[in-house]
């Protein structure tokens, strides 16, 4: 199915949580990804901000479709600063407290009208519907039905000026979208309505608008490594010569072992249409219908065709093959015609991705953007339960993948198996997921051999991405202050993985290079001995009154801050869910009248040798 847009609604307030609330029910009805941004703590909601005006633009800077809590004027004032394009700007709409109003703003033929309707129909609203097609016809000639598509759409304003104003036109018999139009016709018209899979010269926009029906698949073989702009380039050189319209193409195909190929993933986004992928089975069952079958192909890959065969493939047992393979040094290209346009459904497989994300320790707060974006849009959520019980509201129950702690190897593996599968999966870490958690473990088992502890060839194909999120270590520091201002280091203390050996030598070489420490793991319920022997070993390298951090559940309701000095750190203050900072030896504490920062106004800090600028600075 095909994915749709992810939408952002945007609440200036919890008065308006009961009407955000609904309009996140619709839009999720109507299969769209939704996320929900409060100003201030709004309980359920996915993200909370400060600022209206500067979250607004933020979002809108990410090419996210809004839907505003907001009068029309304050969401104007807030992005008419980053207008630019009216064919690359995502949709925005304003809706209006009492839920009577909905009104699109931006992207309107994006499909920010559509939107309108769709919530105008659940909130028994009103669709302010201002765009001059839309008003007459209920009509968006430059945005036509999935499947088709309007060849030099940037030039067709003027074409569309004259139809709106009531200009007769002649239409064609195949754009059987417009029957129900109200749209004035006349069969010996000045301006017409054509179909086509022809391209067709700029200057006809000036007496016409020509649509492409979607139906042509673009099968592509190619070599490891190729250049996007050399594929692009060789599909472009085909099309011409077969005089077809870039517009006509449907989809891009392949073979599943290309599904990590970048160049046909640039092809595909370059021709805006999806990229789809089959197995050599699906591919040599079209072996009778190839118009250049290969023994030297079948000898490689095991399919008499890769191209012609994806084409076919593609275009199903209905369609047939329009172009048969043509060659370039480093690829080979072919075109399928399917029966009908290709829309929501799409043949074959997507190429699945995972998405290792760190949503910090806890608060959304702290939570990226990207980090929020990727949940929102996510198939499967899998992770410890506790973190995605995090994620609130964000982690519904038809997406939650929950692994119970202990289970790592466990989750990063279905993590990976469920992306190879042709999923978007999130796998959820705490903090940073490449600090301490599942990052590096993903990347091991994607290092490895399926037959040696590895993943499938599927999943190694994947696309994968890694999401930063702030670390236990940062904010704890940010907490007290700024106890990381200098070098420092991490170490767990968990032996777990790791020989005590090993961890004693990386504690003495950070002791003797008076480096910050963090120490993560610290204690366990069995393991109690480690930071004790770690709190002697500094102290033969550091002051006592050496400034340590105690800080347990961060950005949570019951987060626990301490300030302690080597010399005071107690190990029964500590447990698992406690990062502990020990200073350097020019870390410095300091109290600060505000005591409501710090442990009671108790802050730490590391100078990094501005003292000696700003000491010359006073003598001068």
């Amino acid at each position: 199915m095909e994915k749709l847009m992810p939408i952002t609604i945007v609440c200036p307030s919890a008065a308006a949580g009961e009407l955000a609330v609904s309009i996140k029910t619709a839009l999720k009805n109507a299969g769209h990804p939704v996320e929900l941004h409060g100003k201030g703590e709004i309980e359920g909601f996915d993200v909370s901000f400060a600022d209206s005006l500067a979250h607004l633009k933020g979002v809108f800077s990410q090419g996210r479709a809004i839907v505003a809590l907001y009068a029309s004027g304050i969401v104007i004032r807030a992005l008419a600063p980053l207008l630019d394009s009216k064919f690359d700007e995502p949709p925005v709409l304003a809706v209006a407290r009492d839920g009577k109003s909905v009104v699109p703003l931006l992207g309107g033929h994006h499909g920010a009208n559509d939107l309108a309707h769709l919530l105008a129909e659940a909130l028994s609203a009103h669709a302010a519907v201002t765009t001059a097609g839309d008003c007459r016809y209920r009509l968006a000639l430059d945005n036509p039905p999935k499947g088709w598509k309007l060849q030099h759409a940037k030039k067709a304003a003027a074409v569309m000026a004259r139809i709106v104003d009531g200009e007769a036109v002649s239409v064609s018999s195949d754009l059987d979208w417009l029957d129900n139009s109200e749209i004035a016709r006349a069969d010996s018209a000045a301006i017409s309505l054509d179909a086509s899979f022809a391209p067709v010269p700029e200057a006809s926009t000036e007496t016409s608008l020509t649509y492409s029906p979607q139906k042509l698949v673009v099968g592509v073989g190619c070599e490891r490594g190729i250049a996007a702009a050399d594929l692009i380039t060789h599909i472009e050189s085909v099309l011409a010569s077969n005089s077809l319209a870039p517009e006509a193409i449907g989809l891009l195909a392949s073979i599943d072992v290309k599904m990590d190929e970048d160049a046909i993933h640039q092809a595909a986004a370059h021709f805006s249409v999806p990229a789809r992928f089959f197995a050599v089975e699906e591919l040599e069952a079209e072996k009778e219908r190839l118009k250049n079958p290969s023994d030297v192909v079948f000898a490689e890959v095991g399919c008499h065709g890769v191209a012609e065969g994806a084409a076919l493939a593609a275009a199903g047992s209905e369609g047939s093959l329009l172009v048969a393979k043509v060659k370039s040094d480093k690829a080979t290209c072919a075109i399928g015609l399917a029966a009908e346009p290709f829309k929501a459904e799409m043949p074959g497989k997507k190429r699945g991705s995972l998405a290792v994300i760190g949503i910090g320790p806890g608060t959304p707060y702290w939570r990226t953007p990207e980090a929020t974006s990727l949940i929102a849009s996510a198939e499967k959520l899998v992770g410890y339960k506790f973190y995605l019980d995090l994620l609130g509201p964000m982690a519904d129950d038809e997406r939650r993948c929950d692994f119970p702690m202990g289970s790592e190897k466990d989750r990063c593996r279905y993590a990976l198996e469920e992306a190879g599968k042709g999923h978007d999966v999130a796998l959820i870490c705490s903090g940073d997921g490449g600090i301490y958690a599942m990052g590096a473990l993903v990347m091991e088992l994607l290092d490895r051999d399926a037959d040696n502890g590895g993943v499938s060839d599927a999943a190694k194909r994947v696309a994968l991405t890694h999401v930063s999120g702030i670390s236990a270590l940062q904010a704890a520091s940010a907490r007290f202050g700024a106890l990381l201002g200098h070098d420092f280091c991490t170490i767990s203390l968990s032996d777990l993985l790791t020989p005590w050996e090993t961890i004693e030598q990386r504690v003495k070489a950070a002791a003797e290079g008076d480096f910050v420490v963090a120490f993560y793991n610290p204690v366990s319920k069995k393991r109690r001995t480690q930071l004790l022997r770690a709190k002697e070993m500094l102290l033969t390298k550091r002051p006592e009154e050496t400034p340590v951090l105690l800080a347990s559940n961060l950005g949570r309701p019951d987060e626990e801050l301490k300030m302690r000095t080597l010399a005071t750190l107690d190990i029964e203050e500590v447990d698992m869910l406690t990062v502990v900072l020990v200073g350097s030896s020019q870390s410095r504490q300091w109290r600060s009248g505000d005591r409501s920062v710090g442990d009671n106004g108790w802050m730490a800090y590391t100078p990094r040798g501005y003292a000696k600028r700003i000491d010359g600075e006073n003598r001068e």
